[in-house]
């Protein structure tokens, strides 16, 4: 009986999270493909008959990657690269389907040239898959009967250009029929990212001993999830940002956009509720305030899911609860209740006692409520979005949507990650080539090859993820395979079920690829059952483990050819990294936004922010892909993970200032300011922009500057300028230890 409650709570928790996959984006994506297939394929089944199909709706599988959900413009020049080029390999696997030496010379250059789109980034991966399924498909299909294999070949391609060409259309026309959608997905799946952070966020407030109540040490583990949390919210938001933003023009897109500009506010909000927060940790008597504030931003994140989920299902969200009482009534011990064994950080200084720090914590908390309540306010139409920035400048926000040839251009360097993943894919792909005409049953020679494209990614904690994820999903697959057909459906029950597979299969390939490698076992199974090749279920089974096994061990081998470890981009991430926050902070103490008169400064600083968190980001995927590779090649981790936390910290400490100026300047003095302002700004220059191992320069001689031991005031005064100094003198001591970090993590050898 006693277990009756948390097992219910259990089911309720799994319930929501499946009914938020199957209204998420890529899940209406994934059905809107599987749809464009069935129409295509059934209506080319009608006009040329059932062999004109097949090959039609391999067309549409071809096609498919690049159609993700993304913005309307572009949409068109995003799809057509696939087909276009994907049909000359078409074409010429089907005139060699009958020359295993010649289909082997065409099989490994192709394999080679389709893999360099990987040099386009994230816009050019799909295509890239796109472009080798091309051919390997085409293994699949057979040749149709002509007067020679030229005109056989021929027909086939023609109906494969058929469905790829009427699948494009398609694909415009739905991508454009479901914008609306797509941007209330996106912008819940960026809420729901949100409440994740903020729940980790809280967890770093509660940490305390159960037995006395006394502060925990930083927990490194917890650290590391935060740090990875704030870079797969930076990925979500640009993702956002592409569909959300783009002509932002009618009231419902202008709120939509208003709500995401917000949750960009609460993501720094939320950043600068670790200021002081070591500190105050080292007080046990403020431990259960923590665990109080740990409790309201806990709601407060379930407040966020809430209103996710009411988007999602197209409800009006509920009004939230104003929680600024709450944080108000919270009591702090006195300074004097306790001391804590750990010191403060090297870069805190003197200053406030732990009570103001507390209150200041309180107040950050609080700042995080106010823009919760906005969020509902405009998602229900009480408040109007204030879009300045973003009406008149939205294209400098999202993703370009322009093919350009300088990806290319930068490829031909011996240690250009694309260039070295396109090598390794086309010995991959030639081995797995032997491999199949060597089997004994040879049948289904693309399924080896298929598996090699899916495994093999440009890193190896990629390529392991993929591989680990394709062996358990074709296990699953056959499993489940197996049922289907022992129910002897019939033939439309059949299409009914390659439909949904389709759709699984597209889906999440992306967001979860063990669901999509069940959905394409699933998939090939059921299509070669419907073939009626001869072969037995049972055997067709054993052969599609078989060469899921040996398509896997043949990309986890190869991806220690010429392999590309992370250390060797690192380098070039953390200067990314460093510049980015220098100019970040340049842009946001500019006094200049004080005294503004148009949207100017205000755009730049968003800007910047962006870059800022942007490279962050990429910086702290790659430390974390390191990990998975062999101990002797990683990256300084160590290094590169002070230099992560740093750097939030200063983006922390800029984000305290930014607020200080934007939302209380009426209690800051610009002639007190100013100077200390132009003075910070240069020496996080200096710091950051200098070149490395050399020194960082001395503090002015400033002593308004400067975070004495005096006690500051009470930062809900009349005078706030104490505070700003003092943010401003911790950003600089904190943009050496950042340069520090950097330094040490650009030097070789150092591999944790």
């Amino acid at each position: 009986m006693k277990y009756s409650l948390p097992s219910r709570v259990d089911l309720s928790v799994r319930l929501r999270a499946a009914l938020r996959t199957a209204l998420s984006h890529y899940v209406a994506n994934g059905i809107g493909v599987a749809i464009g297939l069935m129409l295509i394929s059934a209506g080319v089944h009608v006009f040329f008959g059932a062999a004109a199909a097949s090959a039609a709706s391999v067309g549409v599988i071809v096609t498919a990657p690049p159609d993700l959900p993304g913005p309307r413009r572009g949409k068109f020049w995003q799809m057509l690269p696939a087909p276009l080029l994907g049909m000359p390999l078409f074409f010429g696997v089907q005139m060699l389907q009958d020359d295993p030496l010649g289909l082997g010379l065409l099989i490994v250059p192709a394999a080679f040239i389709s893999f360099l789109a990987m040099a386009w980034g994230k816009r050019g991966v799909p295509v890239a898959i796109a472009l080798i399924f091309s051919a390997v498909f085409s293994l699949a299909v057979p040749t149709h009967e002509g007067r020679n294999a030229f005109d056989g070949a021929l027909r086939t391609t023609a109906y494969f250009g058929l469905g790829a060409g009427l699948y494009v259309v398609y694909a415009v026309l739905a991508n454009l029929a479901l914008n609306g959608r797509y941007r209330v997905q996106l912008l819940a799946d960026t809420l729901l990212a949100l409440a994740q952070l903020m729940r980790v966020q809280a967890r770093r407030f509660g940490r305390a001993d159960p037995g006395g109540g006394a502060p925990l040490p930083p927990d490194p583990a917890l650290t590391s999830q935060l740090l990875a949390r704030h870079a797969a919210l930076a990925d979500q938001l640009q993702s956002a940002r592409d569909v959300v933003l783009e002509s932002p023009r009618t009231p419902r897109r202008q709120r939509l956009a208003g709500m995401l500009l917000l949750v960009l506010e609460m993501r720094d909000h939320l950043l600068a509720c670790e200021l002081d927060l070591d500190t105050l940790r080292a007080q046990p008597g403020h431990a259960h305030g923590l665990r109080a504030l740990q409790s309201v931003l806990r709601d407060m994140a379930g407040d966020i899911e809430q209103l996710a989920d009411a988007l999602l299902m197209g409800r009006m969200p509920p009004p939230l609860e104003d929680r600024r009482a709450r944080l108000a009534g919270l009591r702090w011990e006195p300074d004097g209740a306790g001391t804590g064994d750990a010191p403060p950080p090297a870069w805190a200084g003197a200053g406030p006692s732990p009570q103001l720090l507390a209150r200041a914590l309180a107040d950050r908390t609080g700042h995080i409520n106010d823009e919760a309540l906005r969020l509902v306010a405009l998602a229900r139409g009480e408040a109007a979005p204030n879009l300045a920035v973003v009406r008149a400048s939205w294209q400098m926000f999202v993703s370009p949507t322009a093919w350009s040839w300088s990806p290319f251009f930068s490829l031909w360097r011996w240690d250009a990650p694309p260039l070295r993943h396109a090598l390794r894919a086309a010995l991959a792909m030639g081995a797995g080539y032997i491999v199949s005409l060597a089997l004994p049953w040879g049948t289904h020679a693309y399924w080896i090859l298929l598996t090699i494209v899916v495994v093999l990614r440009g890193s190896l904690a990629q390529t392991l993820e993929r591989r680990n994820a394709r062996v358990a999903g074709t296990l699953l697959g056959c499993v489940l395979a197996l049922g289907v057909l022992s129910t002897h459906l019939s033939p439309l029950g059949l299409i009914a079920v390659l439909t949904v597979a389709q759709a699984v299969a597209h889906g999440f390939a992306v967001r979860r690829y063990l669901i999509t490698a069940v959905a394409a076992t699933v998939l090939g199974l059921v299509q070669s059952h419907m073939l009626n090749t001869g072969v037995s279920t049972s055997f067709a089974l054993f052969e599609r483990l078989a060469d899921t096994l040996i398509g896997t061990g043949i990309a986890w081998a190869c991806s220690y050819v010429l392999p590309s470890w992370e250390r060797g981009q690192i380098p070039a991430l953390v200067a990314r990294t460093v510049a980015a926050q220098a100019h970040h902070a340049r842009v946001a103490l500019g006094l200049g936004q004080l005294q503004a008169v148009d949207d100017a400064p205000e755009l730049a600083w968003r800007l910047a922010r962006r870059e800022a968190y942007d490279s962050l980001s990429a910086l702290v995927q790659a430390t974390q892909r390191s990990l998975k590779e062999p101990r002797a090649v990683r990256p300084p981790v160590a290094s590169l993970q002070r230099l992560q936390a740093h750097c939030y910290q200063l983006l922390a400490q800029l984000t305290a200032v930014k607020t200080m100026l934007l939302l209380r300047r009426g209690q800051l003095e610009p002639r007190r300011i100013e100077g200390p302002l132009a003075q910070a700004a240069d020496r996080i220059d200096a710091a950051l922009l200098a070149s490395p191992g050399a020194a960082v320069p001395p503090a002015p001689a400033s002593p308004e500057a400067a975070p004495g031991p005096e006690p500051l005031p009470d930062p809900f005064a009349n005078d706030l300028n104490p505070w700003l100094l003092r943010r401003l003198e911790l950003a600089a001591l904190l943009a050496g230890q950042v340069r520090s970090e950097a330094d040490l993590a650009r030097q070789p050898g150092q591999n944790a």
